[in-house]
């Protein structure tokens, strides 16, 4: 009986140490296989290329026309660059000015990533 146990553990390890060889050589030859070629253009998701209406308070930073939530990214980020409205020692926190605040809901501080989940309230 112990010879039975030493092989299955013999087994085990030798189970154990296939799937790490397997990890090493996928990790050697550059890990996932890619599906998109080098020179191929994504297309973009059809979501964010719908053309949505900004309120008026978002309006007064990015202009009242429709346009796709990118193209308001865009734009609210323009307005924030030439405004000098991030945060010189925190660069993921905005400042916001007077047409921000409405927008920010009253917010002074907003981080980026917070920034675009407020947006989203602005937007119909």
């Amino acid at each position: 009986m112990a010879a039975k146990k030493g092989r299955k553990k013999a087994g085990k390890k030798a189970g154990k140490k296939g799937g790490a060889k397997k990890a090493r050589k996928s990790a050697k030859r550059g890990g996932a296989k890619k599906s998109a070629k080098k020179g191929a253009k994504r297309t973009p998701n059809a979501a964010f290329m719908k053309p949505m209406q900004p309120d008026a308070a978002l309006s007064a930073v990015v202009g009242g026309s429709m346009m796709p939530r990118t193209e308001i990214t865009k734009k609210l980020w323009g307005y924030i660059k030439r405004n000098s409205l991030q945060d010189a020692k925190e660069r993921r926190m905005i400042n916001a000015d007077d047409k921000l605040k409405a927008v920010f809901g009253g917010k002074g501080k907003v981080s980026m990533f917070e920034m675009t989940k407020l947006v989203n309230k602005h937007i119909k």
